[in-house]
């Protein structure tokens, strides 16, 4: 008896000690997660009472979001014109996208990510258990999104929303992000890479997100299109049970015990399915290679290619889609515009345009850009784990140096840029073959210059790769998420013009009345760039090799 309470003392202790571990590890990533959604929270609100004074603004926009599907399906569920309510239509469902990104990172990084570095397997090898690192990352990952709560609450209190509402918006917020933990260490059991539980949790919240969407825009409206019944399809993903939780409306428990149940079957299953495999080996068997190399394996740029061709494809598919919505909402923002003022003049802020179709293309754009950045700034990001998982050291010490080996990656990178942008405009053309709007100028020059951007958050990634190699990927994504904040929501939040400028998001050209370009700072985003480009090739000839971290 002795022997089995001095285990549990010791299996309790090194949890204890692992999770603090993964919190100082944490101590600056996780709090620009929970205060980035805490100020899109606050941003909300004061962009809400800026920009929809009125009960009839908010009314309109309501009822013009729900006779069109496609507007719907990006936004929240409609809960009435309130303020406090329709806030939340805007803003509930990014909260809980944030944090579902958070606790999935959160779970494959301190689970199948040490894995692979090995680092899980030395603490095996202790007094602590195998379970050990999966229970210190289940309680890191409920502190996380307990904290988030809290604070996603405290902004709309201290913005003057009700507190109940205020409560239940940060509550589910935190519970829709256990949930997404859950199916992340799912992942992590189920495949052999991080790279791979990245993936499927990334897909579940994308998935997520439109199955929500589609559930609300197919829902039954009330009488004076302010508010919208769910249809039952936006009951299988947790983004619909956290908006069916309807903040500073209906404050419902229900869903909110429905994601919680959700959340714990999901830990459980991946607590189970840990015991039902080896360390470093994964349910899902990975894919056998071809028994002899074809030419894409034979230089490393075409390597580089081949690793990150998913990616790309991926990411290519998301710009064709947002193209094309670009392209085909165009005539449908026009008139919404029309009929309220408010619209138009957010809109107008935002794309600072003042034909409202143009305008649409310019903010859809701006998102193209944000999701060329995200290409460019994860295949940076692969190179960094290629060099912790030591494939990167035996390259070094053949044929291929140092500058070879991050030329190939900024090729990749680039071309990944141009393949996403190009998907952008394809679908921008193809949504205008069915409008009669004379928009191909702007679909033109909204590409090129979204190409601009992504090669600066590029540039900046592959420098602090070289410089400071363990902050790479918290680095890259930390800038992208910031420019964003401020670039695309800074107008609708009220931010500052001075302070939206220093997006490179808020810098890219438009057309301008007369037909000719504004570039409004694209030389110097592209002079930028080339500039952190070349001083990034030039010092990684000195740089050593570093694989910790």
């Amino acid at each position: 008896m002795s022997t089995l309470v001095a285990h549990r003392t010791s299996h309790a202790g090194a949890v204890r000690s692992l999770w603090a571990l993964q919190t100082r590890r944490d101590r600056l990533q996780l709090p620009l997660w929970i205060l980035g959604n805490a100020a899109m929270a606050a941003l909300a609100v004061t962009g809400v009472t800026q920009s929809y004074g009125t009960d009839a603004e908010r009314s309109t926009l309501l009822a013009t979001a729900i006779a069109n599907p496609v507007i719907l399906t990006f936004r929240g569920l409609p809960s009435g014109s309130a303020t406090p309510a329709f806030t939340g239509f805007l803003i509930v469902p990014f909260l809980v996208m944030i944090a579902a990104f958070m606790s999935s990172f959160l779970a494959v990084r301190h689970t199948r990510a040490e894995e692979e570095s090995g680092r899980a397997e030395l603490i095996g090898a202790t007094a602590a258990s195998r379970r050990a690192v999966i229970w210190a990352t289940i309680l890191h990952g409920i502190t996380a999104n307990l904290v988030t709560a809290v604070a996603i609450a405290v902004a709309f209190l201290a913005s003057g929303l009700p507190w109940g509402g205020s409560v239940m918006a940060g509550l589910a917020t935190g519970a829709a992000g256990l949930v997404f933990l859950g199916i992340a260490l799912i992942g992590a059991q189920l495949f052999a890479t991080a790279r791979g539980a990245n993936a499927l949790g990334v897909i579940a919240i994308l998935a997520g997100f439109l199955l929500s969407g589609v559930g609300n825009a197919l829902g039954t409206p009330n009488a004076d299109l302010t508010r919208m019944e769910s249809s039952p399809l936006t009951w299988f993903s947790p983004f619909g049970w956290a908006e069916n939780v309807r903040p500073f409306a209906d404050d419902a428990a229900g869903p909110l015990v429905l994601l919680l149940g959700a959340a714990a079957a999901a830990v459980l299953l991946a607590y189970l399915l840990q015991g039902r495999r080896d360390l470093g080996g994964s349910l899902v068997a990975p894919r056998r290679g071809p028994a002899t190399a074809d030419w894409a394996l034979r230089g490393p740029v075409t390597l580089v290619g081949r690793l990150t061709r998913g990616t790309i494809l991926a990411w290519a598919v998301g710009a064709f889609l947002t193209g094309a919505l670009a392209t085909s909402l165009a005539a449908v923002v026009q008139e919404m515009g029309g009929s309220n003022p408010a619209v138009a003049a957010i809109l107008e802020a935002m794309s600072e345009n003042d034909d409202l179709q143009a305008g649409t293309v310019v903010i859809f754009f701006t998102v193209v850009g944000i999701l060329a950045s995200c290409c460019a700034v994860q295949i940076i990001a692969r190179a960094r784990q290629e060099e912790t998982h030591g494939t990167v050291e035996p390259v070094w010490a053949a044929s291929v140096g140092r500058r070879t080996w991050l030329t190939s990656y900024l090729v990749a990178a680039a071309v990944a840029i141009c393949a996403v942008d190009g998907a952008a405009a394809l679908g921008a053309f193809a949504g205008l073959s069915r409008t009669s709007a004379d928009l191909a100028a702007d679909v033109w020059v909204g590409a090129a210059g979204q190409a601009a951007v992504a090669a600066v958050f590029l540039a900046i990634t592959a420098l602090v790769l070289v410089v400071l190699p363990r902050w790479t990927t918290g680095v890259g994504w930390s800038i992208v998420v910031l420019a964003t904040i401020i670039g695309l929501f800074g107008p609708l939040f009220g931010l500052p013009d001075q302070l939206t400028r220093l997006s490179p998001f808020a810098q890219t050209p438009i057309l301008t009345a007369g037909g000719g370009v504004d570039g409004r700072g694209v030389g110097g985003i592209i002079v930028t760039a080339a500039v952190v480009l070349a001083l990034s090739v030039w010092l990684v000839r000195r740089r050593p090799l570093v694989t910790a971290g």
